[in-house]
């Protein structure tokens, strides 16, 4: 049970530091948002007190020392700057390293620690006032709060019998009241049962403290952050410390909290990702048992086997969606991750850099979301040191000196399209003309289509820069974040405009577990295409082909729109139809025709991996089980357009 509630502290940690994170990056753009100081110092109070609880005392001390600045700041007594906020982000990068090492249980601060330590300490001194920064000088000194007042607090906290139970030690919570100032604290024990009834694991005691602290009312209620203050604690301040009486009971006072029996409502729960998948992967076999129920149903044309299947499709539905709609997640928690990236990028570079986010609630699987985080890296990263000028050439050509990174997300039918916008010097087609006649990418002269040049940066090992660089140079970036969009069945595009920025845009599946599909017919064997990139079907008759005399194309209204005849592609068997279908789909913005036999319709499929013997087969990316028990092989229609490209 221990390691349980660890593992739950592990996981709210690593929520708390990345909250804390994004807060003291947001805190730095607005240095004066006190509500933003309150997220930062909640944050780092949650972490301090967690890590106490369960033994990671370093931690703990740690968060002790950078809680005492962040109450400076609290209490206007310490501005907020840049050099304030970046060692606080390193504390936070030290707690995580703890977190994720064997140091943070060890009993004081850790060599990295107590350099950070220092450094805010001679911070504070610095910028603090002269009592308080004289204070911070003094070796050895304990966390500098300053001085706000004396309060007398009568407190009487009353925990639900559950307390142990949801992994909170009440002699934490007293003894942080203790640190606070003078304190007398009393049990009540009335309440404890007799030993051969006493259950080990619910809390019969509630305290009353009398505390006189010159921290203010917020550290108080900091003290009491893992409780229900609303129902569990009630402090009530008095004016004086003289109005209590020597001879008073502390507690005697009417309107202490009534004790609550009922228990409290969960509006959510912690579930392991393992598990969902494994639910995933149920609900995946119980529609495909679905479609083969109801093609059974349709062969034997049995009215009550069909009403059941109709219904059973109906609950299976219904089961599908919501279990795919619990693997959802909003895309904002990525598009926070790169606030830090942005922050740090750009001052080694030496640039002004702010990421903006627009549609951060726009949901996604979350294994497509874990695949699109490295991708992302590359292009913001790319963005940051390739797209944006220094202050001075911004300046020179009339822009702001700051540059900005734009991260939109919005749902477009079955897709969602990321887009990442720079404000930057946008690209120079010249240098990408030269680069890729230089790497025998394109003949020299060749005039190609802006989108075809634009396309050059997503070649294997393709870089304009002259430098090597821990960021850029190297070749490698681009072209990971192209085979990862294929890997995704998405695809990518990049615009861009010469002195005002490049737009690259990805658009990828919803999910990568079910998907709606078109099914085909290619000789005796059925194939999927995945939906999102059919955009028509046309018939190709016997006189359609003539009029092309031998080349793959066909007329589509009023544009010509080249074919891969998918018989010729997997040597189907048997004789081709008198009238074929074509296929129309839109592949990194070109439309191309996959020829087939048959369309059979839409299909809901189910993806199963393929085996490692058919892992390597082009133009194939996974296969799915039909109603009838057959297999049908799921097309990749970015690596049959490619192949055809490269074969032409």
């Amino acid at each position: 049970m221990i390691d349980r509630y660890r593992q739950a502290f592990l996981d709210e940690a690593e929520e708390l530091l990345a909250e804390l994170e994004l807060g003291l990056l947001e805190l730095e753009q607005s240095p004066a948002d006190m509500e933003l100081v309150g997220r930062v110092f909640r944050a780092m109070h949650t972490i301090k007190g967690s890590s106490a609880m369960f033994g990671y005392d370093a931690i703990a001390a740690l968060g002790h020392e950078v809680e005492a600045v962040l109450e400076l700041v609290r209490s206007n007594r310490l501005a907020v700057t840049t050099p304030l906020v970046g060692t606080i982000l390193l504390a936070r990068d030290q707690i995580k390293a703890m977190l994720a090492g064997t140091a943070g249980g060890c009993d004081g601060i850790t060599d990295g620690g107590r350099v950070i330590v220092a450094s805010l300490r001679e911070l504070v001194s610095s910028s603090a006032s002269p009592a308080v920064a004289e204070r911070a000088s003094l070796p050895g000194s304990s966390p500098v709060y300053g001085e706000c007042g004396e309060i007398t607090c009568l407190i009487r906290f009353r925990p639900h019998p559950d307390l142990f139970l949801r992994g909170i030690n009440p002699l934490q919570i007293l003894n942080e009241l203790r640190g606070l100032g003078p304190c007398r604290v009393v049990a009540h024990t009335d309440e404890v049962p007799l030993l051969e009834e006493l259950d080990p694991e619910l809390c019969y005691l509630r305290w009353d403290v009398e505390l006189v602290t010159a921290r203010g009312l917020d550290a108080v209620q900091d003290a009491f952050i893992f409780v229900d203050q609303e129902r569990e604690v009630e402090i009530e301040v008095l004016a004086d410390a003289n109005d209590i009486s020597p001879d008073e009971e502390v507690g005697s006072s009417p309107g202490a909290i009534e004790q609550h029996n009922g228990e409290k409502s969960i509006s959510s729960i912690r579930v392991e990702a393992a598990k969902l998948d494994h639910l995933v992967n149920l609900v995946g076999e119980l529609v495909t048992v679905q479609a083969r129920i109801s093609q059974t149903a349709a062969v034997r044309n049995d009215t009550e086997l069909l009403a059941l299947a109709e219904d059973l499709e109906r609950l299976t539905g219904g089961l599908r969606d919501n279990a795919l709609n619990i693997r959802m997640l909003p895309i904002g928690g990525t598009f926070n991750r790169f606030r830090r990236i942005v922050h740090d990028l750009g001052m080694e570079l030496g640039k002004e850099v702010v990421l903006e986010t627009w549609g951060a609630e726009t949901e996604l699987d979350k294994t497509v979301i874990e695949r699109l985080t490295d991708p992302l890296v590359h292009i913001v990263r790319n963005s940051i040191d390739h797209g944006i000028e220094t202050p001075q050439l911004r300046l020179a050509a009339g822009k702001p000196r700051q540059g900005a990174i734009h991260l939109s997300a919005q749902h477009s039918g079955g897709s969602v399209i990321i887009a990442i916008r720079d404000d930057g010097a946008g690209m120079d087609r010249e240098a990408l003309r030269a680069r890729g006649v230089e790497r025998g990418l394109i003949p020299a002269g060749a005039e190609l289509p802006d989108r075809d040049l634009m396309n050059l940066i997503f070649a294997p090992g393709f870089t304009t820069s002259e430098l090597v660089t821990n960021v850029s140079g190297r070749g490698v970036g681009m072209d990971v974040v192209k085979r990862a969009m294929d890997s995704l069945r998405g695809s990518v595009s990049v615009t861009s405009l010469p002195g005002d920025g490049t737009t690259i845009t990805l658009t990828i599946p919803l999910t990568l577990a079910i998907i709606e599909s078109l099914l085909v017919r290619v000789g005796p064997d059925c194939f999927v295409l995945p939906l999102s990139l059919v955009e028509e079907c046309v018939e190709l008759t016997s006189a359609d082909r003539a009029k092309a005399h031998g080349r793959h194309l066909v007329r589509v209204r009023d544009s010509i729109v080249p074919y891969i005849p998918l018989r010729e592609r997997f040597g189907a068997r048997g004789e081709a139809p008198e009238i074929e279908q074509v296929v129309i789909t839109e592949v990194d913005g070109k439309r191309v025709g996959l020829v087939v036999d048959h369309v059979i319709g839409e299909h809901q499929t189910v993806i199963k991996s393929i085996g490692r013997m058919f892992r390597n087969v082009a133009g194939v990316s996974g296969a799915t089980i039909l109603g009838n028990g057959t297999v049908a092989l799921i097309l990749d229609v970015q690596q049959l357009v490619q192949d055809e490209v490269l074969a032409a």
